[in-house]
């Protein structure tokens, strides 16, 4: 390809990319019934309440994408050491292109396009291994929850209730003894001829060591707590009467289904909703405002730094090399 049309095709990579975020993104706010209930509760409360509130949302927002910030420069140093410049445009690039991908897939090539094309396929990896670091509390406190959820709120006798807290357990443990176990994935990929080109990409798992993994997952930690906290200021807000235990219990559900359903982010309201309301109806009947918080958190955490990243998707050389 020569290099007039890389720049041709850049070009079209770039607007391809930054019209199939905004396309997604307008359609699915004009057509969100929601939002607009959303913005009706939110007239019955007091104006300053609302704006603090909303504020203090957003400025999580932006901390709990920082924390990934830190976390992926910290993951990718070995690999590549970038500045943190190119860190936040990586994360942000990987936003936009998460939004139209199944399960956020698109977030590796938009986020690792930043790297030289030499290291880009490694950069994925240890990508997921910050990834997986979030899955693996998303498990652990979903997998905990959904058992309370089960002894709390449906009928079943005692034996199946501790069937199901002993099934909770040995699923929590399974995924923090994999965690901590990362390299065992370098040494599968090794046992499969087929998978042998790929096979060198899959060292830098060996290098990371116990000490670096618990850093990562504290990482992760800070995000999941930010993140939930999102919802508990929303929820203590917009429907105070709520009791805050089962709340936090069914936030924690909630980001168990949301990992587990294959969906697009922008589409994924849709997802959060339903399983909200349906979960939120066993303390509280008002299942518009339950939705209408989950809209705005969706928003915020997703579509705004979405929107931020399609700024920078436009200065991203989808075609810098030949190995890209």
């Amino acid at each position: 390809m020569t290099k007039t049309q890389k720049k041709y095709v850049n070009l079209a990579i770039k607007i391809a990319v930054v019209g199939l975020a905004t396309w997604f993104i307008v359609s699915k706010i004009n057509n969100q019934d929601n939002l607009r209930e959303f913005q009706s509760l939110m007239d019955r409360l007091d104006p300053w309440t609302v704006r603090l509130t909303l504020l203090l949302v957003m400025v999580m927002m932006l901390a709990n994408w920082a924390l990934e910030m830190v976390k992926w420069k910290y993951l990718s140093r070995r690999i590549e050491k970038i500045s943190w410049w190119t860190t936040i445009r990586s994360v942000f690039c990987g936003l936009t292109w998460a939004i139209f991908t199944p399960n956020r897939i698109g977030e590796y090539g938009g986020r690792v396009m930043l790297l030289e094309p030499k290291n880009r396929a490694s950069g994925a990896v240890a990508m997921g291994v910050g990834l997986f670091a979030q899955l693996v509390l998303t498990s652990v406190f979903g997998a905990v929850a959904i058992a309370w959820f089960v002894s709390t709120y449906l009928p079943t006798p005692d034996a199946v209730k501790y069937a199901i807290w002993l099934l909770a357990f040995i699923y929590a443990l399974a995924f923090v003894i994999l965690y901590f176990n990362v390299h065992w994935v370098d040494a599968i990929v090794g046992r499969f001829r087929f998978l042998s080109k790929v096979k060198p990409f899959f060292a830098v798992l060996e290098d990371f060591s116990l000490r670096e993994l618990l850093h990562v997952l504290l990482l992760s930690l800070g995000r999941f707590i930010i993140f939930t906290s999102q919802y508990v200021v929303l929820m203590l807000v917009i429907l105070p009467e709520l009791p805050l235990l089962p709340m936090i219990f069914m936030i924690f559900i909630l980001f168990f289904v949301q990992s587990a359903v294959p969906s697009l982010d922008i589409f994924d309201f849709s997802v959060r909703s339903f399983v909200a309301s349906n979960l939120y109806g066993y303390i509280t009947t008002q299942e518009i405002a339950v939705m209408a918080i989950v809209s705005c958190i969706w928003f915020v955490n997703l579509i705004l730094p979405a929107i931020i990243g399609s700024f920078f998707v436009l200065n991203v050389n989808y075609l810098g090399g030949n190995k890209s």
